[in-house]
């Protein structure tokens, strides 16, 4: 299982450079569904010999809704609004990459100052957690298209959901379920809202949002 969870947490590493890298919308969408196929494996590859039911149904409802049914919603309201690409994002995507990198390193060195327990199957787990909450808050910051910014949310849930994993390793198997429906909820109603944006503007620039006001 160690080398199993390896695999997937380098993954969730690479992911997350093409997710700071790319401008193509279609892209980062396909780049967060395998995120998120890779976050559904974590319980299995992160149990061992005590592998059961309960981490069985969790992973693959992690699968079914952050590799299949997100993206799914994600590629609908992209669709409608005819946007294939993030033209000019607050942070250009070489900065963001060097984000990136300065975000992985931090995550190591904040994992090396706090008294975290270390888990048993692999002591990354903590700081690719960090990395992952890290760059989903960047690009819920340095993003126009409300996709990129969904998309940041759906990381840096990823990130709290790994480091719960690494951490709390026994979280009750309705408080996950309970997290999940409120990300559903969440990327449904986002889906909406890009929606209405498109419809409003011809794009879906989040930041002309304050022009609405008054």
């Amino acid at each position: 299982m160690t080398a199993m969870l390896d695999t997937v947490l380098v993954a969730l590493i690479l992911s997350n450079f093409v997710l700071l890298g790319s401008s193509r919308l279609s892209s980062c969408i396909r780049t967060a569904a395998l995120q998120g196929i890779m976050a559904g494996l974590l319980p299995l590859a992160t149990a061992g010999a005590g592998l059961s039911l309960r981490i069985v149904a969790l992973g693959l409802a992690v699968v079914a809704l952050k590799g299949f049914v997100f993206p799914h919603l994600l590629n609908r309201a992209l669709r409608e609004s005819a946007t294939s690409r993030e033209v000019q994002p607050f942070v250009g995507y070489t900065p963001s990459l060097l984000a990136g990198l300065l975000a992985l390193a931090a995550s190591f060195w904040l994992d090396g100052r706090l008294a975290l327990p270390t888990h048993s199957a692999s002591s990354i787990l903590v700081p690719v957690s960090f990395s992952l909450m890290f760059t989903g808050i960047f690009l819920l910051v340095a993003r126009r298209t409300a996709v990129n910014q969904v998309l940041g949310y759906i990381v840096l849930e990823n990130g709290i959901y790994a480091f719960s994993l690494a951490v709390v390793r026994d979280i009750p198997f309705l408080v996950e379920l309970g997290v999940l429906m409120d990300m559903f909820v969440a990327v449904f109603v986002m889906g909406i809202a890009i929606y209405r944006i498109n419809s409003e503007f011809d794009h879906i620039d989040s930041d002309r949002l304050s022009t609405l006001k008054g």
